[in-house]
């Protein structure tokens, strides 16, 4: 059970916040499930506290952009608990498109990503692989340094 795996490594999934805009966090169709731009937000701050602030590279590290990807594989794990029960019923991660903080000279916008895909595999084994995108933008909401989407199937 993934539940009890994200538990066993000392992680407890936050309450799925709502969305914060004309958007809804979860969007079902057929077997697909997309799941909206989830932010690095600390678990269960409410108004949302963004935990990593700041360009990749410049205000943050790497490997601090590597835990901000994680973070926001958190969040959205939290968001598809909410939306399908469990994340048993997860079949396969089609998709995560990553985006970076970044300014020009940054160019390592997959290995920021790589927090959030080696995580994802190492809790779902091969339904856990996906295809992907890493992107540089020179802002997201709330100045945080990352922001994830996922396609699943369920």
């Amino acid at each position: 059970m993934i539940e009890e795996k994200i538990l066993a490594l000392g992680i407890e999934l936050p309450n799925a916040p709502r969305s914060a805009g004309s958007y809804v966090q979860v969007a079902i169709t057929g077997n697909l499930v997309f799941v909206s731009g989830q932010l690095p937000a600390e678990p269960g701050s409410i108004p949302m506290q963004i935990k990593f602030k700041g360009k990749v590279g410049k205000d943050i590290s790497l490997e601090e952009g590597q835990e901000a990807a994680r973070l926001c594989t958190i969040n959205a794990l939290a968001q598809l608990k909410s939306a399908l029960g469990s994340l048993d019923k997860i079949r396969k991660f089609v998709k995560v498109s990553g985006f970076v903080n970044c300014d020009a000279s940054f160019r390592n916008h997959p290995q920021v990503i790589n927090g959030a895909s080696d995580f994802i595999v190492q809790l779902f084994g091969e339904k856990g692989r996906h295809s992907r995108s890493a992107i540089g933008v020179n802002s997201l909401p709330l100045d945080s340094a990352v922001e994830l989407e996922f396609i699943v199937e369920i």
